[in-house]
């Protein structure tokens, strides 16, 4: 006799997946150059002195030596232009530098940077009496590019791999810190003048250290941009990459050049300048993912726009005096990257 079963329940649709709504990333670059374009106005606009924007227009295109042209011209100009410049160059870098170590936590000091330049300014300020900030820029960009091939060497130049470089750059760090902090010591004068230097500031742009480390930062800036498909390959580790037809060493020598370039002339010509590279690729790796040939151009448009609004905030905040935008950037980027730490997960190289 068989039995009346009840006739099964079929089991319910598994749910929709929620998806979280990505950003186009045309829409996303567009509307970061729109605030950048914000910034550039209010750059020329804001200040010790305030310009009213008709004014900032004649100054640009119709100088006629009032003083609200010179200041536009001569002072403001030149700032604005140096944080664009030297912005973009250190989220260019960082996030190359990130790729390249494939370290997260990758900056310009972990390679050598900021402590080669430190060193070769305390050594042209101590031993060779440069007391000019012109001067300090060639020593400066000098003594990064020295270092920066010293830990290239370190790191096995050919043979490099991501955690010799990192070591090579932390050793040969320390090594000058320690060499900086001796001169310091003996020298007070040295002390003096190399500590306006190292808070990292836009202050004393003139078209003159503009014109200096733009061909720099911007050859940089195309070298770059350029290596995005093979550092893509990279990302793969090295097998991968050899299968895909990289060739590791000529990308890496590559890397360190334009790594040299842009942060070599963006500290050589503000000073070091903390937070900017470490932070900005994390933040436009959430909008672009791992691709680099999206993250290298949102990284820079994201870090000049950073670079200038911390230039302007200082401008305001302790009137009338300045804030240097290297302190700005150290107190709230370290405050922002602590809150993406914390909040989310950081997007993975």
């Amino acid at each position: 006799m068989l039995l009346n079963r009840p006739a099964p329940v079929a089991a319910a649709p598994p749910p929709p997946a929620v998806r979280r709504r990505q950003v186009p990333y045309p829409a996303m670059l567009l509307t970061s150059c729109a605030v950048l374009l914000l910034l550039v106005v209010l750059s020329l606009v804001i200040g010790a002195r305030a310009v009213p924007p008709g004014h900032v227009w004649h100054g640009l295109f119709d100088f006629t030596g009032t003083t609200d042209d010179i200041v536009v011209r001569r002072v403001r100009l030149p700032r604005t232009l140096l944080g664009l410049l030297a912005g973009a160059s250190l989220g260019l870098a960082g996030a190359v530098m990130q790729s390249l170590t494939r370290n997260p936590l990758a900056d310009p000091g972990l390679l050598g940077i900021n402590a080669g330049a430190s060193a070769a300014v305390v050594t042209a300020i101590s031993f060779l009496g440069v007391t000019s900030l012109t001067g300090y820029v060639w020593f400066a960009f000098l003594g990064s590019g020295v270092c920066a091939v010293l830990v290239y060497l370190i790191g096995g130049s050919r043979s490099a791999t991501p955690v010799r470089l990192a070591l090579g750059g932390t050793a040969v760090s320390a090594a000058l810190h320690g060499y900086i902090n001796s001169v310091q010591l003996m020298d007070s004068a040295a002390l003096d003048r190399l500590r306006f230097w190292t808070v990292g500031s836009l202050a004393s742009a003139h078209a003159g250290i503009v014109l200096r480390v733009a061909p720099f930062l911007l050859a940089g800036m195309v070298l770059a941009l350029a290596l995005a498909r093979p550092l893509n390959s990279v990302a793969l580790g090295d097998d991968a990459a050899r299968a895909l037809g990289t060739n590791l060493t000529r990308t890496r020598a590559a890397s360190f050049l334009a790594i040299t370039l842009l942060c070599g002339g963006a500290t050589a010509a503000c000073g070091p300048i903390a937070f900017v590279g470490l932070m900005v690729p994390h933040i436009a790796r959430s909008f672009t993912g791992p691709d680099l040939r999206r993250l290298l151009p949102q990284s820079a448009v994201l870090a000049a726009v950073l670079l200038l609004a911390a230039d302007i905030a200082g401008r305001v905040v302790v009137r009338p005096a300045e804030l240097q935008a290297g302190i700005v950037t150290a107190l709230v980027g370290g405050a922002v990257f602590l809150h993406l730490v914390r909040r989310r997960k950081v997007a993975q190289l």
